[in-house]
């Protein structure tokens, strides 16, 4: 009768097992077909460094500073693996505004798209963080500086980190949250002649919604 007992628990265990493993399967399979792919847009703020050298080489540095402002943002997130994505992170055609001492004297417009590598450590949960790192490219173009008697490098590369988490709402759908720091310099001439750096260096602030399919 004992052995009769001890075989039927077993039994019952293994039945139980197989349940759960029945239910888990296609739960699994239900988060697999999310997709590869992951559009997000966001509203991001852009926070300058306000860091420049002295102008001429005398005097006090961070005279020459460029606004803040919110942009719109668009990414594009291919998963390799659950853990390991490519996020190409894209903006429209921006204008910042340039001052000298606090008076304004020109723009510039630039087009920033980065390109991260990140690492999603629990990529099937409702909270799910995530860290990058990679480049940014800005292209800097349409600058009109003190009477156009001042120019700006065409492009600037530097390195971007990244921290940020999706919540996921539905299967497909998230809100996100995310930080990144780019490292954006330039040297500003005059002629040939270099007079000066600016380290804009942003801190950008996103929040936004995300769809994986």
């Amino acid at each position: 009768m004992k052995t009769l007992s001890l075989r039927t628990a077993t039994c019952s265990a293994i039945a139980a097992c197989a349940m759960l493993g029945a239910f888990a399967t296609p739960a699994a399979a239900a988060d697999d077909a999310q997709g590869n792919w992951m559009v997000r847009l966001r509203g991001t703020y852009l926070d300058m460094a306000h860091s420049s050298d002295p102008v001429g080489g005398v005097g006090r540095s961070d005279r020459i500073t460029v606004n803040n402002k919110w942009i719109p943002e668009l990414d594009v997130t291919y998963f390799f693996t659950p853990n390991f994505a490519a996020e190409l992170v894209l903006t429209v055609p921006q204008k910042q505004n340039v001052y000298l001492d606090g008076n304004k004297i020109g723009t510039f417009k630039h087009l920033p798209p980065t390109l991260l590598m990140q690492y999603h450590l629990i990529p099937n949960g409702t909270f799910r963080p995530y860290i990058g790192a990679g480049l940014n490219f800005t292209h800097i173009w349409g600058e009109n500086l003190a009477n156009n008697s001042l120019q700006l490098d065409s492009w600037s590369v530097g390195p971007a980190l990244q921290i940020g988490m999706d919540y996921k709402l539905t299967r497909n759908w998230f809100l996100n949250a995310d930080i990144k720091k780019i490292w954006l310099k330039s040297d500003v001439k005059a002629g040939d002649v270099k007079v000066s750096k600016v380290s804009l260096d942003p801190w950008l602030f996103s929040v936004g919604v995300g769809y994986r399919f």
